[in-house]
C-alpha cells in the first residue's frame, strides 16, 4: 500500500474532530431492528447488539464476495473496474467504534481487501462535510483501505438531496473511465439511482444506524 506523508496534512484540529464526531451517530445498544433488513430480525423491539449487526453484515458480504471474485476474473481486456463504498457504518463501524480512528467494518474490509489485491479501485463516497476530508481519508487508510477516491459533500452539496448527490458521483467515477462493478452501503441513499453493475445492502435497521 502507498504511504502518505500524512504527518503534515492530518494535524487533526479541535475543529475536525468534533466535525468527525458529528458525522457519528448516537450509541445505538438500545436501538430497535426491523424485520425487513434481515430474516434475524424478528420484530421492531428487538435490541440491535453489535454481534447481530456483524452477523447481519457478514451474511451481505457472503454473497458480495463471491460476486466480486466472479466479476474480476471475468474481467474485459483494458476494463478499469471499482467498487462504490458508503462510509458510516458500511467500510467503518460508526454506530459502534467509539474512537478515532473508527475500526473497519470487518466483514466489509474482507471483500475490499480482495478487490483492491485484484486490481480493482476503491472510491468512497458520502455524505459527510469536507471540512474532515483529511481525517476521514487517513481513517480508511490506517483500516486497510485502499482509496482510489474519497468524494465527500462541499458546502453547496449539503443543500442537495443526499441520493442525488450520490448518484452524481458514481456518474463523475464512469466519466474517468471505470466500470462500477458493484456498489455498498447501509441506506437507499447510498444505492439508488443506478450506475453500478450490482448494488449490496447493509443493514440499517429501519433507518435506526446512520
Amino acid at each position: 500500500m502507498t504511504k502518505r506523508p500524512w504527518a503534515h496534512r492530518i494535524s487533526v484540529t479541535a475543529v475536525s474532530l468534533a466535525a468527525l464526531a458529528a458525522t457519528a451517530a448516537p450509541v445505538h445498544a438500545a436501538t430497535a431492528r426491523s424485520s425487513s433488513d434481515s430474516s434475524s430480525a424478528s420484530s421492531t423491539s428487538t435490541k440491535v447488539d453489535y454481534a447481530t449487526w456483524q452477523k447481519d453484515c457478514q451474511e451481505v458480504m457472503d454473497r458480495a464476495l463471491p460476486y466480486v471474485k466472479g466479476r474480476v476474473a471475468g474481467a474485459k481486456p483494458g476494463e478499469r473496474q471499482a467498487i462504490v463504498f458508503d462510509i458510516d457504518n458500511t467500510t467503518l463501524e460508526t454506530d459502534y467504534g467509539f474512537s478515532y480512528p473508527q475500526p473497519a467494518n470487518k466483514p466489509v474490509l474482507k471483500v475490499a481487501e480482495y478487490a483492491q489485491e485484484h486490481g480493482v479501485s476503491l472510491f468512497f463516497v458520502t455524505a459527510r462535510p469536507s471540512v474532515i476530508y483529511w481525517p476521514t481519508e487517513y481513517n480508511l487508510h490506517h483500516d486497510g483501505y485502499d482509496v482510489s477516491g474519497l468524494y465527500t459533500r462541499g458546502l453547496f452539496d449539503l443543500f442537495k438531496n443526499v441520493a442525488a448527490y450520490k448518484t452524481a458521483q458514481r456518474v463523475d467515477i464512469e466519466h474517468k473511465g471505470y466500470t462500477i462493478i458493484a456498489n455498498i452501503g447501509n441506506s437507499a441513499t447510498d444505492l439508488s439511482g443506478g450506475h453500478a453493475e450490482k448494488s449490496f445492502k447493509l443493514p440499517d435497521y429501519n433507518g435506526q444506524l446512520s
